[in-house]
């Protein structure tokens, strides 16, 4: 498979800023202890190896998606072209929805990506779970406390969201703000024993409630939660929010650029003023992480909420989050995207702060610039109609030569048998053709691909008045590759197999699920969009000879690109289109 170069997207903001950290030697006094820790546990460790430091943190909830794969390209890309490293950090400060199912898939997806957390030469393995920290945010909460920069709040979480206030409104003051620091050390205690049931108190950052910044107007940064986490079992009654808990992660791996989508720009103030006292408490060191935000990829006739897709999954709009339509990674995987495309798609988009609205046909097109040069062509008949050379005997069999791939000549050919009955499209066929129709239709010449040129003679319909046989002749001397093939001219080549060694398959033919380019925008319900014609099931002929092992791909001539589903055998292949030949929804 091919691979494509990602050392100079169209545009990417970040490369600049690397360029520069790395140019004006800003972690030049970075010490790296082999393993996350704060301050004192780097300070026992050597030169950091790693040039820079980048992280991929998911949420173990739900599969991946496209909208993930752009951050994982970009997080382990830019890490591995700087000489630096990337870590792999689930972020499972959740325990409700979390599960290590998602843990292991997620794992997979990126690693199928082509990128690795782990390098065994090197002796590193940089995959981490936030809830190897709790101990370290339990710590830091407690510094925040005694230095009176949080409290405990024993509203409810109702009346906190009140009196946070909104854009126009300033926050007002918690009765609990002022309370004395030893008694909120006492609940902080309480909380962390169990002590307390779910919502009774939370503790809070004490910043300014008349922030104009939301974020900053005294955040919760711990909640209660009686929930068993499927990594610490009961341990912990109490739970980091992720506005909290993201800023440390960073720290304590080490991480020099904490690359994150825009939607976190507003909490790039918190992440800055708690890393700033938790380094004047002295439990961190210089230099700190920095937070830096790209526009999140939005893309035409998809939705990537975890909510609606699941919502497609278990009402059985799809079949399951691996479903070849689904825009999760192992959806698209199914589907017969390869990593190569992906990270191709990516590149094309580059790296900026500015929105923009992906057309799916871009994705689309990545996925054929990168099969077109490797994948290995074949015939496949789709809606199948015979056709019968009738001036060759029965048991005419003669082999036929085409190319495995056209750009790549040391390939070599593949073989395949004509036959005096063949599987031709139906749609090859007219008993009365349009304007500007070139191929078959009674009186008409047409090549058969790797064949002989042939005359239509007549056809044969059956009760119902369909036609269910096409009758040609065959113009001898006019077989492809040999002298004077081209003595006779046609306008039209059509494609075919035989019907005697044709394989019989299963083939999905898989479309965008949604005929409105944003299904879920403002008000619209999305589900009123879905695409009626996002699957259509055939039976079709394929070429003798074909591997339809799980994971091959091809070319079929002039359909698509192809590849057969983790479900196919010898015995039962089962095909999925990944995507027609040409854009054939003209966005």
């Amino acid at each position: 498979m091919t691979t494509h170069s990602t050392e100079t997207p169209v545009s990417n903001f970040l490369r600049t800023i690397i360029e520069n950290d790395l140019s004006a030697e800003r972690f030049r006094g970075k010490r790296w202890a082999g393993v996350p820790g704060p301050a004192s546990v780097q300070e026992t460790g050597t030169k950091d190896p790693a040039r820079i430091r980048t992280r991929f943190p998911p949420e173990p909830n739900g599969y991946l998606h496209i909208g993930h794969a752009k951050s994982i390209i970009i997080n382990f890309g830019l890490a591995r072209d700087y000489g630096g490293v990337c870590h792999l950090r689930f972020d499972d400060t959740n325990p409700e929805k979390e599960d290590q199912e998602y843990v292991d898939t997620i794992q997979d997806s990126v690693r199928w990506l082509g990128f690795d957390w782990e390098n065994k030469e090197k002796g590193y393995c940089n995959l981490y779970f936030a809830s190897d920290y709790f101990e370290y945010m339990y710590e830091f909460a407690i510094a925040l406390i005694k230095n009176g920069d949080a409290y405990v709040d024993e509203q409810s979480p109702e009346e906190i969201a009140k009196m946070r206030g909104n854009f126009t409104e300033p926050g007002v003051d918690s009765p609990w703000r002022d309370r004395p620091i030893a008694e909120s050390l006492t609940r902080f205690q309480e909380m962390r024993e169990g002590k307390h049931p779910n919502g009774s108190m939370a503790l809070r950052a004490k910043i300014n409630m008349q922030s104009p910044n939301i974020n900053m107007r005294d955040p919760v940064i711990y909640r209660i939660r009686h929930a068993e986490h499927h990594r610490t079992g009961n341990t912990w009654p109490i739970y980091p929010m992720y506005t909290y808990a993201h800023p440390i992660e960073d720290a304590l791996e080490g991480i020099t650029h904490s690359i994150c989508t825009l939607e976190f720009e507003d909490q790039r103030p918190f992440y800055d003023w708690l890393l700033e006292k938790l380094l004047s408490f002295g439990l961190l060191k210089e230099p700190l992480p920095k937070q830096y935000e790209f526009a999140r990829l939005k893309m035409k006739y998809i939705v990537t909420s975890k909510r609606k897709l699941l919502r497609l999954v278990e009402e059985g709009y799809v079949n399951g989050w691996d479903d070849p339509r689904m825009p999760t990674l192992v959806g698209l995987r199914r589907r017969g995207y390869t990593p190569a495309a992906l990270r191709l798609f990516v590149e094309r988009l580059g790296v900026s702060k500015a929105d923009s609205n992906i057309d799916y046909s871009v994705l689309e097109q990545a996925l054929r610039d990168d099969l077109d040069p490797i994948a290995p062509r074949a015939v496949a008949v789709l809606d199948p109609i015979k056709l019968v050379i009738t001036n060759l005997p029965e048991d005419h069999e003669e082999a036929c030569f085409a190319p495995i791939n056209p750009h790549n000549p040391e390939a070599g050919k593949r073989e395949f048998p004509l036959t005096r009955e063949l599987w031709i499209e139906r749609d090859d066929f007219r008993e009365e053709p349009p304007k500007k129709y070139f191929r078959l239709f009674p009186g008409n010449t047409v090549r058969l691909k790797y064949a002989y040129v042939v005359r239509c003679t007549g056809f044969v319909k059956n009760e119902q008045g369909e036609i269910t046989e096409v009758h040609v002749e065959y113009l001898p001397d006019t077989k492809s590759g040999t002298p004077g093939s081209d003595s006779v001219k046609v306008k039209g080549n059509i494609t075919w197999v035989s019907t005697k060694y044709a394989i019989p398959a299963t083939v999905n033919l898989y479309d965008r699920l949604f005929t409105d380019p944003a299904p879920d925008y403002g008000d619209k319900n999305y589900l009123d969009f879905l695409n009626p014609n996002s699957l259509q099931t055939v039976q079709a002929w394929l070429e003798p000879g074909l591997d339809t092992s799980a994971g091959n791909q091809w070319q079929f001539e002039r359909l698509g690109y192809f590849i057969a589903d983790q479900d196919s055998t010898a015995d039962k292949p089962i095909i999925n289109r990944s995507v027609t030949l040409r854009d054939s929804w003209g966005s």
